[in-house]
């Protein structure tokens, strides 16, 4: 039987670059954002949260899917993306840091010249509440290769206890920030209870590959349609990985 290929799309910022940012391709504007979700729906995938994923991820199911995630929990994610999910009946997953709620992105301020706002707890039980999934980043996004096996423990099992508390839910999806993760990290995120997490090495997951170890698509402020077809339905993305 030939392995399903599930595209896990990667966004940050679902908004217009604010003047004077660096790396604006983070930015999707809003209506790009739209248009490449209808664009999914055209071509009949499903729109899926990582949990939603699973079965397909672990070959369980099959068919079309594609599954939409956000990193950081900026509040543009609630602003701007959620109606557009809620209109086209997709889910998604957006990951939060979980002792960073309601403040700002401290950790690349500085390089990126621009403060974003992230969501305050009001905020996270809002998006849950809409049916939208919340996945753990860390407690305070650092480089988790780094660290101890103590700060391992309190960054990845911490998130997941503190958004646990938060939401009333169990949280089961984890994504390493920075894309930071070596064979201790991911042997602390299964310990930590996670069902799967991804990083940002680019590229198609498929079924059958290591859950501690997904790869996503970038889809950043200068993917244009065809470029986003392209990343959808071939290996454009795969061969940068």
């Amino acid at each position: 039987m030939s392995l399903n290929i599930i595209p896990i799309l990667m966004y940050h910022n679902i908004d217009k670059p604010p003047q004077g940012a660096r790396l604006r391709n983070l930015y999707v504007r809003t209506g790009a954002f739209a248009r490449q979700m209808f664009l999914l729906k055209l071509l009949g995938y499903k729109g899926l949260s990582m949990s939603a994923a699973m079965p397909y991820l672990r070959g369980e199911k099959r068919g079309r899917v594609a599954v939409i995630t956000f990193d950081d929990g900026y509040v543009d994610t609630l602003r701007h993306a959620l109606p557009i999910l809620n209109t086209l009946g997709f889910s998604a997953t957006c990951y939060f840091i979980s002792q960073r709620t309601g403040k700002y992105n401290e950790w690349d301020a500085a390089t990126l010249n621009v403060r974003k706002s992230l969501m305050d707890e009001a905020q996270i039980r809002a998006w849950h509440a809409a049916g939208m999934e919340v996945g753990a980043h860390s407690r305070t996004h650092p480089r988790l290769t780094g660290c101890t096996d103590a700060e391992l423990q309190n960054e990845i099992a911490g998130s997941k206890a503190d958004l646990e508390a938060l939401t009333g839910h169990p949280i089961t999806q984890f994504c390493y920030p920075y894309g930071d993760v070596d064979e201790r990290v991911a042997a602390a995120t299964r310990q930590a209870g996670y069902d799967a997490a991804t990083t940002v090495q680019r590229g198609r997951a498929r079924s059958g590959d290591d859950v501690m170890l997904l790869r996503r698509v970038l889809v950043s402020g200068s993917t244009w349609p065809h470029l986003f077809l392209f990343k959808l339905l071939g290996n454009y993305e795969d061969k940068r990985g």
